[in-house]
């Protein structure tokens, strides 16, 4: 049988991580199969027009899109027949999203996709990994796109910071934080409550508890509370861990922010497993969700692009630019290292998918306010404690035409034209040390990081939508167009970046005049 390399899939070892040997044979796992989308060529003519500015064609409802641009139902049995040849077993199907699960042992894995599956160990971490790239039989070399989750290392990282010692021990000594509605009213967020609306938030790991939201909420005064329903993606539960430092702090942050500043949407949050398989399918699972129908989604996960494969990247930007389509508004974390997003080969790095074109990448300030206004708002770097906002140049998509004549400035003041797609788009309060006031897993606490930025401005999306009856969907080039629709950040540093009038790759455009960003989205044309 003749076979070819699936182009992007080359896995290598982490830094500092050992091979220990073959993977259990006999165990048992789930692989996501992306196909390739019918009529390609037309939504990518709608995509670049979306991406100018130009909303002449609309928003696509779900089910247009499906109709239009799923897979191929040939393609679908082609994989089927592929299963059965190398005794795996199709467990769903679903055409809108691409995506064809299949579930079967490591042995029948190995054979079918030309690959060793090993066990690998950096680290406190184990997980299942691979080395090279997957092969494709004839048949599937055109159909399948992507083949994700043979390897289960953790793809992301949530992009919070809990305040060192919770609420008693802060590292300086004139800290504050802020309520989500606190933060909302300073910063100038329209009145209403996004009734109608859905947000969607992603979550890689944790759970919350009803109880520690209805107390939260009712602490805080939000009154109705507003409605949060978990979606299981792949197997992903809601399964809280009972650690305010694990996943359980990115995901109760997520979900008391968005719902405290907009308490009237439903709260959806879809459990994935941390993995290139599961992040990807979560994303795909809400931009197509016809139950739910999120108008916005926030997602505070990522990593830095190099430690993406080529068809994972691929596959959760092509997710992210459906949801455009669709008009669905998708917030992203900018990550908390700084400039170098964590990697530590000296190098500038950004994280996605902040970095998608189609993204709303949320980067991070330090927010000091004084009766009931904001008296300095400067670039979130804490120094001592490592945390920064993300931000930069991405290494892998070109700079939109929103960003078009832009520079990122240096932290010595030098100047160079964008010649990549700058991070982050927008940014709001950050800093641990003036933090949010959030309750997780039985107790109240301060939590920043740009995970706390996503949601609240998909909380910001969501009543803009309500306020105007329908959904804005991809804003960013009418952001850009609307640089007095700010607060512009002009003091501080990520690291190699600076802070400097319009945008910069530390905190974009700046932090938002709420009814400012409504009024410069009122005009945009309805789906």
């Amino acid at each position: 049988m003749a076979r070819h390399p699936l182009p992007g899939s080359e896995r290598r070892l982490p830094d500092q991580a050992r091979d220990v040997g073959a993977a259990d044979p006999d165990q048992q796992l789930e692989v996501s199969i992306l196909l390739r989308r019918r009529a390609s060529e037309g939504l990518k003519a709608r995509l670049d027009k979306i991406a100018r500015g130009d909303r002449s064609d609309g928003h696509l409802s779900r089910e247009a899109f499906a109709q239009n641009f799923g897979a191929d139902p040939a393609d679908v049995a082609a994989v089927e027949a592929f299963a059965r040849t190398f005794g795996l077993t199709v467990v769903a199907e679903d055409l809108p999203r691409r995506t064809v699960r299949l579930s079967g042992s490591v042995t029948a894995f190995n054979e079918a996709f030309g690959v060793s599956l090993r066990r690998i160990e950096q680290g406190d971490f184990r997980f299942r990994g691979r080395v090279g790239a997957i092969s494709l039989p004839e048949e599937l070399a055109g159909p399948v796109e992507a083949v994700l989750g043979l390897d289960d290392r953790p793809q992301a990282q949530p992009h919070f910071r809990r305040r060192p010692g919770g609420v008693a021990q802060p590292r300086s000594a004139s800290p504050t934080s802020y309520t989500p509605p606190q933060l909302a009213a300073l910063y100038g967020f329209p009145s209403g409550a996004g009734a109608g609306e859905c947000i969607g938030i992603i979550e890689l790991g944790g759970g919350f508890t009803p109880a520690d939201l209805t107390a939260y909420f009712s602490r805080i005064g939000v009154n109705p509370q507003p409605t949060v329903t978990a979606v299981s993606v792949d197997q992903g539960q809601n399964a809280p861990t009972g650690s305010a430092d694990g996943p359980d702090g990115e995901v109760m942050l997520d979900i008391e922010v968005a719902g405290a500043v907009a308490p009237g949407a439903r709260i959806v949050v879809y459990f994935a497993s941390n993995t290139d398989a599961g992040f990807v399918d979560a994303v795909t699972t809400a931009a197509h969700d016809t139950t739910n129908k999120p108008s916005v989604i926030s997602i505070s996960w990522g990593s830095a692009e190099s430690n993406w494969t080529t068809q994972s990247l691929n596959a959760l930007d092509q997710a992210i630019s459906a949801a455009a389509s669709m008009g669905v508004t998708v917030c992203v974390a900018s990550g908390d290292n700084g400039s170098s997003d964590g990697v530590t080969d000296g190098a500038d790095h950004v994280d996605f998918p902040a970095s998608s074109t189609w993204a709303l990448g949320c980067g991070g300030t330090s927010v000091q306010a004084s009766g009931g206004a904001i008296t300095s708002e400067t670039v979130w770097n804490d120094g001592a404690q490592g945390g920064a906002g993300g931000g930069g140049v991405s290494a892998v998509f070109a700079a939109p035409a929103w960003q078009q004549g832009l520079s990122a400035t240096s932290a010595q003041g030098v100047q160079t034209p964008l010649a990549k797609r700058g991070v982050p788009d927008v940014s709001g309060d950050a800093d641990p040390e003036t933090g949010y006031s959030v309750r997780v897993d039985g107790a109240d606490t301060v939590i920043g990081g740009t995970s706390a930025v996503a949601p609240l401005w998909a909380a910001l999306i969501t009543l803009i939508n309500a306020n105007r009856g329908s959904a804005v969907g991809y804003v960013n080039p009418t952001l850009y167009a609307n640089a007095q629709a700010f607060n512009d950040i002009t003091q501080g540093a990520n690291g190699d970046f600076e802070a400097s009038a319009g945008w910069d790759a530390c905190s974009g455009l700046g932090s938002p005049k709420g009814t400012a960003i409504q009024t410069a989205l009122a005009g945009v044309s309805p789906a």
